[in-house]
Formats: structure tokens, sequence, C-alpha cells
């Protein structure tokens, strides 16, 4: 019979490669569904500086930094909300200024409503936004801290958020480059919302641990 294979023969059979072909296989569909879910689903990032004092702890040594996940989906099926910690592309103001990478702030106004700074405090279509439970107690929001950029600041007099655009702030008033200097984020440059800090090992957990506002 042809098609069977003698014993004398058996030993110089080339050994059977097929695991490592597996193992390829296995490996290829790993990188790709990794990439997929950074792509798509969520990805980690780490705190440069320390723009979300005392939220989330930044610093230039990644190794010293909070390092964070990034939910990349949930906005796929609901809208920023006040509160939310955002990370997000520069917008054309910013690129302007030669900034690449992206940001982190907190949502602090939503399209069409009126901002102003009053007293070192925000004010929302006319009313004082509670802050306390995110911004340190002294620290005042003031156009003062825009020192590059676009003169007059953005937040320099009442303005009212355009359509699918949002005012973020970082919770460090004192210490960070924000809406107030250049501008709004349109919805689009908008990456993911911060959800959950993984390093380090001692503050493993949710970042806000209550909503914050209701709206």
């Amino acid at each position: 019979m042809q098609n069977q294979v003698s014993d004398n023969n058996s030993s110089h059979q080339q050994p059977n490669n097929s695991w490592i072909a597996e193992l390829g296989r296995t490996i290829v569909l790993s990188v790709v569904l990794a990439l997929g879910i950074r792509t798509f689903v969520a990805e980690a990032r780490w705190i440069p500086s320390g723009s979300m004092e005392p939220t989330l702890h930044g610093s230039p040594n990644q190794w010293e930094a909070d390092k964070i996940i990034v939910d990349k989906l949930g906005y796929k099926f609901s809208e920023p909300k006040r509160g939310d910690i955002v990370v997000f592309s520069p917008t054309k103001e910013l690129q302007k200024e030669q900034y690449q990478d992206a940001f982190i702030k907190r949502v602090i106004a939503l399209p069409g409503e009126k901002v102003e700074l009053k007293s070192g405090k925000v004010y929302i279509n006319g009313k004082p936004l509670p802050e306390q439970q995110y911004v340190t107690d002294g620290q005042r929001t003031v156009v003062d801290v825009c020192t590059s950029g676009q003169q007059p600041p953005f937040l320099s007099q009442p303005v009212t958020i355009p359509n699918d655009s949002y005012l973020v702030l970082g919770d460090n008033r004192n210490s960070s480059y924000d809406s107030r200097c250049w501008g709004v984020v349109p919805r689009e440059n908008i990456i993911g919302r911060a959800v959950l800090r993984f390093w380090p090992l001692n503050q493993i957990g949710g970042i806000d641990k209550k909503e914050l506002y209701n709206n």
C-alpha cells in the first residue's frame, strides 16, 4: 500500500513542528488583541506633571508618578460629565505652541454653559461651583497662571462653551496650564476617562471614589 510508511523509514521523518506554529499563532493573536484593546477599549498612562495634585501624583520620572487606566470605550455610548478626569490630545491652540503629548484635566463646564471666574472661584451659569472635594483649600482659580500662550487668557472674561466642547481645569490650580489659558477641548480630541490607578500598589483603585456632580 503506497500510503503506508514502513518502520524502517520512521526514524528519518522530520520532527513535528506543529507546536511551534501554534505558539507563533498564539503570540500573534495576543499582540493583535493587545493592540486592539489599547486602540479601542483602554490603555495605561502615567502622570508626567503635578497639574492634577492632590488627586493624581505626577512626576517626570514615570516610576515615581501615578499610573492609570484610561477607559476609551465609555464615551462611545455617553458624553463626558462634569467632574470626569479626561485624557485628550492637544487642541489646535496647544499644537500652535508645539505641544504633542496628551493632557489630563478635569471637566468643569459643559457645552452651552456660561463660565466666569470671580473672587478666585468658578461660576457656572451664575452659580459658584463647589470644588472642595478636589481643589486644596486656599487655592484660587485665576488667570494669573497664564503667562504663556494666547493673551488675554481665554477665561479673562465670561465665556459660553461652544457645542461639542468642554472646559477643563487641573485640580492643582496654582500649577496647571489649562482651559483658563488656551480655551476649550473639542469632543473629538477626548481620548477617554481616567478610571483606575494601578500604581503605586498601595493606592490601587478607582480615582474618584464617588460621583462628584449630577451633570
